[in-house]
Parts: structure tokens; C-alpha cells; sequence
């Protein structure tokens, strides 16, 4: 994923939030994604764990289909 790409974020377990990525910085452990969400225009960082499904927390946003 890159900056401006349209994503999903998981939140406390609560309903996935669309956003925008801001900025992307990469780690050994994985990727951090500054996301502005519509409560969150400044943006606000996530964590994707490069081994653990249960650590993705950012996600490309899906198409709907037609």
C-alpha cells in the first residue's frame, strides 16, 4: 500500500473505518500507515505485523462489486 491509497482500518472492535494513508514507514517487524480517518483528519498510526493475521490492522479497500 502506498500514500493516498483508500483503506479500511480495524478499531476496536468495532465496524472497519475507511481513511486515506497520509504517510508509510516501513520496520523489520512490519509496516506503519499514518491513516486520516473522518475523526481523525491528521491522521492517526497503525501497526501491520508482518507474521500475524490477527496484527493487520490497515487493509486496501475492496471495490464493491456491480
Amino acid at each position: 500500500m502506498k500514500v493516498n491509497d483508500l483503506v479500511t482500518v480495524k478499531t476496536d472492535g468495532k465496524q472497519r473505518r475507511e481513511g486515506v494513508i497520509l504517510a508509510v514507514e516501513e520496520f523489520n517487524e512490519g509496516v506503519m500507515y499514518l491513516v486520516s480517518l473522518e475523526d481523525y483528519p491528521a491522521g492517526v498510526w497503525f501497526f501491520n505485523e508482518i507474521d500475524s493475521r490477527d496484527g493487520t490492522f490497515v487493509e486496501l479497500r475492496q471495490a464493491v462489486p456491480k
